[in-house]
């Protein structure tokens, strides 16, 4: 599906949630008398702006009674879904700013503690701190679970807050917020792991194609490619969403472990008996709410999937990945504006293919033989980058960093946290446009050992130590 398809399809779903949450909303609205009022412009001047701020503190006065607390935060939901992009930034501005913690009233229970003379006193100011200390708009939010959509709609409002902050702090102060309670309400224990299958709804695929974040699906031949019998998707779903996937994996199921994702998606390739593969390979993992950002699933997606296959298909011995570098190809442009990046024999090599440009510089050249296009098709070109480009990608993987002493390559970072190691470097293994801006058509395996996870997991948590095949590790050695 196509960029252009995918905003259409993401817009349609947008415009059928506001419609059906405006109508559902309008009947919650209408069920306590005297709570409805008229919905305010779309771009929300200043004079609607005191009728808005009146409706929030309506909201949070708690008269009433349940009926009329659900129809309030229906009325302000649909006064929200009346607004255009610059009436909701005003909203939420007006929410991040005049509901925010009083800071008067925190300082005035901070000095309580200090004063406090015995253990009765202190954890009377104590208690006072922490009511002081909770946001009133967190009150407010916390009224739309109540309502139909009503997660998915806080869901979409942190999405659109993430997008708008910047470094405004009151803004990120209220995505903060959202994001707290947001991680409660999804906590693991609530999630539901199901199978995504080709007799699945419609609607589920459809979403599935939208959200598909590393290979793109090109269409529904495609789509059916990824579900047939050697194939498995699974994913995440909340009771509150339930037709709307949190996070979803993607399974081929085949023998060893694969190195090249074009030969896993050939829609002419014969399938396999899934009974018959000892390889599960995870070649996708796609994130599928933006509102989410933040509160992890995946490593437990990647564990409860293992589990669930192990049971079905005993005779899988190995789960591994096959995965994308994303940052790749950044970080070489970075350690060639440093320099040495290429061994002398290297160096001469990339040389003898620049194709009689006056540049000396052997990294430099380097990064323009790598803009260059269809360079994956020539074999002297690809015979010349073989070598360091594998090297340099294994010393990215095993020794670049980011400041907080993670894994600079977020895929890394992700596979490395939940307990697997870094088995297997594949030349060439993505020549899509996309793999070859991304990492030069370099793909990793990730291989998940479950009698080794564990301790995995602790050397890289622990000590920052990334866990590797001799493989790999020997690949990080100039010539």
């Amino acid at each position: 599906m196509s960029d252009r398809a995918t905003a259409g399809f993401l817009d349609g779903g947008f415009g059928r949630t506001l419609a059906n949450l405006r109508s559902a909303w309008r009947e919650i609205a209408l069920s306590a008398r005297g709570v409805l009022s008229g919905a305010p412009r779309p771009d929300l001047p200043e004079d609607d702006i005191a009728r808005l701020r009146q409706q929030m503190l309506n909201c949070l006065d708690g008269r009433g009674g349940e009926v009329t607390a659900r129809a309030r935060a229906a009325t302000l939901g649909r006064s929200f879904l009346a607004l255009n992009a610059a009436g909701r930034e005003r909203f939420l501005r007006l929410l991040a700013t005049e509901f925010d913690t009083d800071h008067a009233v925190v300082d005035d229970c901070c000095a309580l503690v200090a004063a406090a003379a015995d253990a009765p006193a202190r954890a009377a100011a104590e208690r006072a701190l922490r009511a002081a200390l909770a946001p009133p708009r967190v009150k407010l939010l916390r009224q739309f679970n109540a309502l139909p959509e009503g997660v998915k709609f806080l869901v979409d409002r942190r999405a659109e807050l993430l997008a708008a902050a910047g470094n405004d702090p009151a803004m990120r102060g209220l995505a903060d917020d959202l994001r707290d309670l947001l991680a409660d309400w999804f906590d693991i224990g609530f999630l539901e792991l199901r199978r995504i299958s080709w007799d699945s709804p419609a609607s589920l695929l459809e979403r599935l194609i939208a959200y598909e974040a590393v290979h793109e699906i090109r269409g529904w031949t495609d789509l059916k490619n990824r579900l047939e019998a050697d194939r498995r998707c699974f994913a995440f779903f909340h009771p509150r969403m339930p037709d709307e996937p949190l996070i979803f994996v993607e399974v081929a199921l085949v023998d060893g472990i694969a190195d090249n994702i074009h030969a896993l998606l050939d829609e002419a390739a014969p399938i396999g008996d899934p009974h018959a593969a000892d390889t599960a390979i995870f070649y996708s993992i796609s994130n599928c709410q933006k509102g989410l950002v933040g509160i992890s699933f995946g490593d437990f997606l990647i564990k409860r999937v293992v589990a669930a296959l192990a049971l079905e298909l005993p005779r899988l011995k190995n789960f591994a990945t096959l995965s994308p570098l994303p940052g790749f190809r950044g970080w070489l442009k970075g350690e060639a504006e440093r320099g040495g990046l290429l061994a002398g024999s290297e160096a001469r090599a990339v040389r003898s293919r620049a194709n009689g440009r006056d540049d000396d510089n052997a990294d430099r050249l380097l990064l323009a033989l790598l803009e260059g296009p269809d360079w994956a098709e020539d074999d002297r070109i690809t015979t010349v980058l073989r070598e360091p480009l594998l090297r340099l990608c294994a010393r990215y993987l095993l020794q670049a960093r980011a400041p907080s002493g993670r894994a600079l390559d977020p895929v890394a970072h992700f596979h490395l946290s939940n307990g697997a190691r870094v088995e297997c470097l594949n030349w060439l293994a993505d020549i899509s446009p996309k793999g070859m801006q991304q990492s030069a058509g370099i793909m990793v395996n990730y291989l998940y050992r479950l009698d080794h996870i564990e301790a995995n997991h602790e050397a890289y948590r622990a000590e920052g130590r990334v866990v590797a095949s001799s493989g790999v590790r020997n690949l990080t050695r100039a010539p």
